[in-house]
């Protein structure tokens, strides 16, 4: 007879609270131990993303993320800790206490299931578990937020492009918020900003808005002589109803995969259907960039106040007059300029004009970690960061943008 007691079976653990200290939400103790019993454990922030590896997390159903306004610098952490649960399928529900409304905006947008505020109201806790474990209904189709455009449509639309002569100048930034301040600014029924992501093997417009990749566009940009309109329309997303994009492909492919002609038929498709076309471009120059820069209207070129990006302008303006291009459609963006108090900033931009014989005439400030969150949770800066500098800026440029087309209409 084996002298050794049989142990009792622990309860497995089916859900955990995630918190920088669970000791400030005492509350949040007693209402899970109360609706839970044992069948739960507590996690701390940087703990939570290494348990989600691990065997254990597979029985998991439900994570209450619990924090306050002391949190709020580390949202790019929640957002990560909310999409490592999510892709293992397991429920989220925020428990916050003095967080701002923005904040809360972009943690449900990262995919949190609910939302209860702490102090917890009497048996809220309670509903909200019910409702994460009740089945979800399904989503939408994809096919509902593609674009239905009106065949035989002619807007001859003005063209926009970004091209950065360096990486992480803000090209794609200023891209994605000047077509959406553009779309904002719209006043007619249906959407008419277009913003085509030509960056084709690295494009992350659809990451700053939140938006799939579809196979359709790898389709579409594959045999663009038979791209009808609704063809075209298919390989279109819908961004809130305002905005039309389409992505970069799902798949990185050579950037000489689509000819000069390609490009060409969807710059023309896109400029019969909406006002505005926003082009966001590789670094790289390629044998389209030509074709892009004589559709263009305006040819905006993303730099830094550095030695690289002085250098990679001056190259970049030599390779364009050595194909006797249209270099005045250039107009030069400052990524991170200097503020208005900043004079001896104002010095160097003026040198770097100067030494390279250009003049810089938009001038971005440098909008802070704000923009990379707001990228981080696919929202544009006027609803991430509405009031940043950066945002104001950008949006000063598209109202200047509207206002020309506007009176460009009224005059013919």
């Amino acid at each position: 007879m084996s002298s050794v007691m049989p142990q009792p079976e622990t309860a497995p653990i089916v859900a955990c609270t995630i918190s920088r200290d669970v000791q400030n939400f005492d509350l949040l103790i007693e209402d899970m131990e109360q609706v839970l019993g044992e069948s739960w454990g507590d996690l701390g922030f940087a703990e939570a993303l290494a348990f989600f590896g691990q065997p254990e997390a597979a029985s998991m159903e439900f994570v209450a993320l619990a924090l306050d306004d002391a949190d709020e610098d580390n949202l790019v952490l929640m957002g990560e800790i909310i999409s490592q649960a999510k892709s293992r399928d397991i429920k989220v529900i925020l428990i916050a206490e003095d967080v701002t409304p923005a904040s809360l905006h972009q943690l449900l947008r990262q995919g949190a299931d609910e939302f209860v505020p702490y102090p917890l109201p009497e048996g809220e806790l309670q509903q909200a578990i019910d409702r994460v474990r009740t089945t979800p209904q399904p989503l939408p189709v994809e096919t509902e937020r593609t674009a239905q455009l009106k065949t035989g449509a002619n807007k001859e639309g003005a063209v926009f492009v970004t091209h950065g002569v360096a990486g992480g100048t803000g090209t794609t930034t200023l891209a994605v918020n000047l077509a959406w301040e553009l779309a904002l600014l719209s006043t007619s029924e249906t959407p008419s900003v277009c913003l085509l992501d030509l960056d084709m093997q690295f494009g992350s417009a659809s990451t700053y808005l939140d938006l799939p990749r579809r196979e359709a566009v790898f389709e579409m940009l594959s045999d663009t002589e038979n791209m009808d309109d609704e063809i075209f329309g298919q390989s279109l997303l819908t961004f809130e109803d305002k905005l039309q994009v389409l992505t970069a492909p799902a798949d990185m492919i050579p950037l000489d995969l689509v000819s000069p002609e390609d490009i060409k038929r969807v710059i023309d498709m896109a400029r019969a259907h909406f006002d505005f076309v926003v082009i966001d471009m590789p670094s790289t120059l390629v044998q389209w960039t030509e074709t892009v820069l004589n559709a263009a209207h305006i040819y905006f070129t993303t730099l830094e106040l550095d030695m690289r990006s002085a250098q990679n302008t001056l190259r970049f303006k030599r390779a364009l007059q050595s194909e006797e291009l249209p270099i005045e459609k250039l107009r030069y963006v400052l990524n991170r300029a200097p503020k208005f108090a900043d004079l001896g900033g104002k010095a160097r931009v003026k040198r770097l004009g100067e030494s390279l014989d250009i003049s810089v005439e938009v001038h971005l400030p440098d909008g802070g970690k704000p923009i990379s969150q707001g990228a981080d949770h696919g929202l544009p800066l006027a609803s991430s960061a509405a009031k940043n500098p950066l945002r104001r800026e950008i949006a000063k440029l598209a109202a200047s943008i509207h206002e020309l087309s506007e009176n460009q209409a009224k005059a013919a």
